[in-house]
C-alpha cells in the first residue's frame, strides 16, 4: 500500500468530486431510462474505474454488485488493449465478472488529450433479456437457456452505435423498445462520467487525477484494515440451508434442499471467508459466481466494520477480505451452469451468513437475519390496452433484520439490495395488472427484546389475458433466524388463486400461466428478532399493539400481556 503524497485538500476535494461524477452518473440514468424498474425501483448500479479497472467509485447503488462489477471492467480491459475515444461496450456474461444475464454492463473510457484516465461503467437490469420465460427467469438446466449471452463487444465506435450488435441484442428481448431506451439512458451516464473525468484532469492535471484515483483506493484500504483491527480476532462456522434451485427431481414432488457452509478466520486487519464443504453446483439457476457470492460477503463485513458508512466501497476497501470457494460448488459457479436466480438469492443469503457466523466473534455488531431474498415476481405477455408485448419485473420488499440496539425494520430492501418499491401508480400505469394488497403482515417480524422487521404482503391480479409469470424467493423453508435469544422471522409464502377453483401453493421458484382474472400472492419473509422476548420494554410493545405490528394473540403467547 502506497503512502498518500497528494496535499490533503486537494485530495479530499477530487475523491468527492469522483463520488459525486458516480452519483451524478445514477441521476442521469434514472432521468433518461424507460423501464420502471430503472426510473422509480433503481436496479442498477454507476461506477468509475481506473485504467485496470479497479472501482475507485460508487454512487448509491445496490451493494449486490460490489463484488463483480469491478471484474466485468477488467474483461473490457482484457478483451480491448485498444480503446479509443468514443467507444462503448457492452456485456452481461456471468463467467467473465457478469452477474447474471440480465444484469448489462455497459462500459465506456474517458479520455484527456489522448491519454486514458479510467472507465465508467453502468450495471443496469434489464427486465427481459430472452429466453423461454418472459423477465428471463426460468428453471432451466444452462445457462444457455437464460437468455442472450452477451461477452465483452465494442457497442459504440467513434460515438455511434454498430447497427448490427444493436440488431442482434434486440432481436432477442420482448420489449425491444424499452430495452433500447434503457441501453440509451446507460450510455448516457457512462458519457456523463468521461465528461467530468476529463474536467478534472484539465483542472488539476492528468497526473494528478491519475495518482489521487489510485491514493482513493490506498484511503479506503487502510480504513478498511483499521475498521478490521477494532474487531476481535477469532473464528466460526456457520451452515445454512436453501430452500431448492426450482428444479424438481424426476419422482420426486418438492424441490431439493441445498446446504452452504461457511468459515470466517478474523485475524488483525485481514478476514477470509471460505466457503470449503457447500454443496455442488445444483441443476437449477441457483449457482452463484464466486464474485456474486463475495459481494454478499463484501456487504455485510461492510455494515459489521464500518456502520456508520465512513468508507469509500471500492476496490481497495476489499484488499483485506479474501473469499475462496471450491470451483464447481454452489458458490463458484463453472461454465455452463444456470444462476440467474443465484445472483440476489444467494448474495442476500450470504450476507445474512456472514452475519450469524460473526455473531460467534462479535455478537454486539451483527443483526439478526433479515429477509434473506429478492422475493422476485415477473409477469409478461400482451397488453390489452395497446396490443404490444409487456414484461414487468418486481422485487418485493420484506424485514430488515433486528439489532443488538434497535428493532429491523419493516418492508425494506436489505442488505445487499438498495431498490426502491415500485409505486402502485407506476406498475398499473405501465402494465396490464392491478395491485389489490399491499400490506404490512402483522407478527412477521421475529419477537425478541428487540423486534425483527415486518415482511410485506403484495397482491397482484392480472387483468384480461393470461400472463406468463415467474417466481423467485428464498426463505420459504427455513425462516430467517433470530441472535441472542430472539426468535425467526416469518417465512415466505407465494400462491396462485385462479378465478375459478382452488388456489394453489407455489414452489419458491419457477414459472407458471396466470389465468385473466386471477390473483398472485406473495408474502416476503419478516426478519430475526434480536434479544429474548422477555426483554422488550412494555412501552416498545404497547406500541407494537397500537400500529398492528403484533396481534393481540401474539403478545399473549410470545410476551406475556398486552403492555
Amino acid at each position: 500500500m502506497s503512502i498518500r503524497r497528494t496535499d490533503p485538500a486537494r485530495f479530499e476535494v477530487v475523491k468527492n468530486a469522483l463520488y459525486a461524477a458516480a452519483e451524478e452518473m445514477k441521476i442521469v440514468l434514472a432521468k433518461t431510462a424507460y423501464s420502471p424498474l430503472l426510473k422509480v425501483a433503481g436496479d442498477y448500479s454507476c461506477g468509475i474505474f481506473d485504467v485496470h479497472g479497479n472501482m475507485v467509485a460508487q454512487g448509491p447503488d445496490l451493494p449486490i454488485h460490489l463484488g463483480s462489477m469491478p471484474d466485468a471492467v477488467r474483461a473490457v480491459v482484457r478483451a480491448f488493449p485498444d480503446v479509443a475515444p468514443g467507444d462503448v461496450f457492452i456485456h452481461n456474461d456471468p463467467y467473465e465478472g457478469g452477474s447474471h444475464l440480465p444484469d448489462v454492463n455497459v462500459v465506456a473510457p474517458a479520455f484527456h488529450d489522448g491519454r486514458l484516465l479510467g472507465f465508467g461503467c453502468v450495471r443496469a437490469h434489464w427486465p427481459d433479456i430472452g429466453s423461454a420465460t418472459p423477465g428471463s427467469y426460468g428453471a432451466v438446466t444452462e445457462v444457455y437457456g437464460e437468455g442472450l449471452r452477451l461477452p465483452p463487444i465494442r457497442l459504440y465506435r467513434d460515438g455511434k452505435p454498430d447497427p448490427s450488435v444493436e440488431a442482434i441484442i434486440f432481436a432477442n428481448v420482448r420489449t425491444p423498445t424499452e430495452r433500447l431506451g434503457d441501453l440509451r439512458a446507460q450510455v448516457a451516464a457512462n458519457w456523463r462520467a468521461a465528461q467530468r473525468l476529463s474536467e478534472l484532469a484539465t483542472k488539476y492535471g492528468t497526473d494528478t487525477l491519475l495518482a489521487i484515483m489510485q491514493e482513493v483506493l490506498d484511503y479506503s484500504e487502510a480504513m478498511m484494515r483499521a475498521a478490521l483491527r477494532a474487531l476481535p480476532d477469532g473464528e466460526a462456522v456457520f451452515t445454512d440451508v436453501f430452500d431448492g434451485d426450482g428444479v424438481i427431481a424426476i419422482g420426486e414432488t418438492e424441490d431439493a434442499t441445498f446446504t452452504v457452509k461457511l468459515r470466517i478466520v478474523k485475524q488483525g486487519d485481514t478476514i477470509t471467508a471460505d466457503f470449503a464443504g457447500s454443496d455442488p453446483a445444483v441443476a437449477g439457476p441457483m449457482n452463484a459466481p464466486l464474485t456474486v457470492t463475495a459481494s454478499g460477503v463484501f456487504c455485510a463485513l461492510k455494515m459489521i466494520a464500518d456502520p456508520k458508512s465512513l468508507i469509500p466501497p471500492n476496490s481497495g476497501c476489499w484488499r483485506p477480505v479474501t473469499v475462496t470457494a471450491p470451483p464447481g460448488s454452489v458458490v463458484n459457479a463453472q461454465h455452463p451452469s444456470p444462476v440467474v436466480y443465484a445472483n440476489h438469492e444467494m448474495s442476500h443469503r450470504v450476507a445474512d451468513m456472514v452475519m450469524a457466523a460473526m455473531y460467534a466473534i462479535t455478537p454486539h455488531t451483527v443483526m439478526a437475519g433479515s429477509q434473506g431474498t429478492s422475493a422476485v415476481i415477473t409477469f409478461g405477455g400482451t397488453d390489452y390496452r395497446t396490443g404490444d408485448r409487456f414484461v414487468s419485473y418486481e422485487s418485493v420488499k420484506g424485514g430488515f433484520g433486528a439489532r443488538p440496539v434497535k428493532d429491523g425494520i419493516n418492508a425494506v430492501a436489505s442488505t445487499v439490495s438498495n431498490m426502491s418499491n415500485t409505486p402502485i401508480e407506476i406498475l398499473e400505469m405501465s402494465f396490464p395488472l392491478r395491485v389489490e394488497d399491499y400490506s404490512l403482515i402483522p407478527d412477521s417480524g421475529g419477537a425478541g427484546q428487540y423486534r425483527g422487521g415486518l415482511g410485506v404482503r403484495r397482491v397482484w391480479r392480472v387483468l384480461e389475458n393470461q400472463a406468463h409469470a415467474a417466481v423467485c424467493c428464498e426463505r420459504t423453508v427455513t425462516p430467517p433466524f433470530g441472535l441472542a435469544g430472539g426468535e425467526a422471522g416469518a417465512p415466505a409464502r407465494l400462491t396462485l388463486k385462479p378465478p375459478q377453483g382452488n388456489a394453489r401453493k407455489l414452489t419458491s421458484k419457477g414459472g407458471f400461466l396466470a389465468p385473466a382474472g386471477s390473483l398472485v400472492v406473495v408474502e416476503a419473509p419478516g426478519s430475526g428478532g434480536y434479544g429474548p422476548p422477555s426483554a422488550r420494554d412494555r412501552a416498545a410493545l404497547a406500541e407494537d399493539l397500537l400500529d398492528g405490528y403484533v396481534t393481540e394473540t401474539a403478545a399473549r403467547r410470545i410476551y406475556g400481556g398486552g403492555g
